[in-house]
């Protein structure tokens, strides 16, 4: 329910705000594919919120991007600890949202053009395939960009359901869709329906600013997460 309201309003972060709660009870064969199924659902149900700002033009460099980067990720995956990239990413997070969002005047990036987007979706795609974190990557380029939430959140969305869609089809042809997962879903989908539909309606009633802010704060809360997360291993 959490993480489908937080996905509603924001247009992404439901994996990292489910696996709050999923990773002390859920096996991770189980909680990896099911935060891509509902992840992937939760941006079918609010796409129209992303419609208004919607152009593929400046979609498409992120999406392009970061299908080059997973395979990458994927390549990567079993020679980088899991623990300590995801500490890493928890640090970075946690001092540079904060700066963002106390930050009287944020710079505003307008060099580079699609190459840079492009970069930014290259390196969510390779989060991803790592450590299936697409998210911190595009989203805090586009803040940078300095967009307008529509513009903002239909990149957000663009990229998040190209990711899923490819993620989940590979799950699927590896066998880790399995009748566990599915009897989750089924439990997991009722719950965050409502949550998610009561999110996108908030969304349009949010200025600029409070888009913006709610987006750094819950990047900070999900850095906070991860680095929570992996330290007790690694210590």
């Amino acid at each position: 329910m959490v993480a489908g309201f937080v996905q509603g309003i924001s247009g992404f972060a439901f994996g990292l705000v489910a696996l709050v709660f999923w990773a002390w009870v859920v096996p991770p064969s189980v909680a990896a594919p099911l935060v891509v199924g509902c992840s992937l659902l939760g941006q079918l149900l609010t796409i129209r919120a992303a419609r208004q700002g919607f152009n593929l033009r400046r979609a498409l460099p992120f999406v392009v991007g970061g299908v080059l980067g997973v395979p990458l990720g994927a390549w990567l995956l079993p020679h980088i600890p899991q623990d300590g990239f995801k500490a890493g990413l928890g640090l970075l997070l946690l001092l540079w949202c904060p700066t963002m969002l106390f930050a009287t005047n944020l710079p505003r990036i307008a060099a580079g053009g699609r190459l840079a987007d492009a970069a930014a979706g290259w390196l969510g795609g390779v989060m991803g395939g790592l450590g299936g974190i697409s998210g911190p990557a595009p989203t805090l380029w586009c803040t940078l960009r300095g967009w307008d939430k529509h513009a903002q959140r239909a990149v957000f969305q663009t990229f998040h359901t190209t990711m899923h869609t490819l993620t989940l089809t590979a799950y699927f042809f590896s066998g880790l869709l399995t009748a566990p997962t599915g009897r989750m879903f089924l439990v997991a989908v009722p719950a965050m329906l409502v949550p998610s539909l009561i999110g996108a309606r908030l969304y349009h009633r949010v200025s600029d600013l409070a888009f913006r802010r709610f987006v750094l704060i819950s990047l900070l809360i999900s850095g906070a997460m991860l680095l929570l997360r992996a330290v007790p291993r690694l210590v």
